[in-house]
């Protein structure tokens, strides 16, 4: 009974947290440049082993400590890196990444990479997300590399070269990660990586004029949510049950011992 009821608080801790990540990928749907979540689990064994006789006993008892302690918790969630599909909006200062890379910009946090290529000139004159984080550009300025944009015409090349009316005001930046780098979620289709671990984007091609939109499939992750809610739904009945049974042991059969 105790298993029982371990493993169905363990499962349903999981599966609220799962819902969490699901809602979340739902409420940015709309959003340009998210990332989906992803929910990875993994099997947890809780063991015990109380004084065996013999060998066959030892063995029986891990088999059935296996089946009744084993229990599936989340391990985690990892971003889904599949591009979203490029948008033409007509707008000089929205910029879509074709391939991979991110925009590096420098939020309160430190440097933040982000795939929104939403972009507006400040009243100080600096090239900045919607959130007004300034965007990074050449590397060999520094981290507080920003690019000052004059008035004029604004053009911005595949490489990141951006001109004004023709003369160069500076080089949006466009950081890459080698596979296997952990990247987390801020939420603003903002992405943290580990320090140092940024490298410069092979081959950058940037368009114009153009706004990625969110990776999340709208049907797919419907249908994830409506499954998670199922299965939450079970285990908190199945919760609600193992309590039902514990009341009526405590007061009827430990009542005539």
């Amino acid at each position: 009974m105790d298993s029982g009821f371990y493993a169905a608080c363990a499962g349903l801790r999981a599966q609220s947290q799962a819902l969490e990540v699901a809602a979340h990928n739902l409420a940015n749907l709309n959003t340009a440049g998210f990332r989906g979540q992803q929910t990875t689990f993994q099997s947890l064994l809780a063991v015990s082993r109380p004084p065996v006789s013999n060998a066959l006993s030892h063995v029986l008892g891990s088999v059935l400590n296996s089946a009744t302690n084993n229990f599936g918790v989340l391990e985690g969630t990892h971003l889904d890196l599949t591009a979203g599909n490029l948008e033409a909006t007509g707008n000089p200062l929205d910029v879509g990444i074709e391939g991979s890379g991110f925009f590096a910009v420098q939020t309160a946090q430190g440097t933040r990479y982000t795939r929104n290529g939403s972009f507006q000139v400040s009243r100080s004159g600096v090239l900045v997300t919607a959130a007004g984080d300034p965007v990074l550009g050449d590397p060999t300025l520094g981290a507080k590399g920003v690019i000052n944009v004059p008035a004029g015409h604004v053009s911005i090349a595949s490489d990141g070269t951006l001109s004004v009316n023709g003369a160069v005001a500076g080089s949006i930046r466009l950081s890459d990660f080698a596979p296997g780098t952990r990247l987390t979620s801020e939420g603003e289709a903002l992405i943290a990586a580990p320090a140092g671990s940024a490298i410069p984007a092979q081959q950058p091609s940037l368009r114009q004029g153009a706004l990625e939109s969110s990776n999340v499939n709208s049907i797919s992750s419907v249908v994830t949510l409506i499954g998670v809610q199922r299965q939450a739904e079970m285990l908190q009945r199945a919760m609600s049950l193992f309590d039902t049974e514990f009341n009526r042991i405590a007061t009827s059969d430990l009542a005539k011992v």
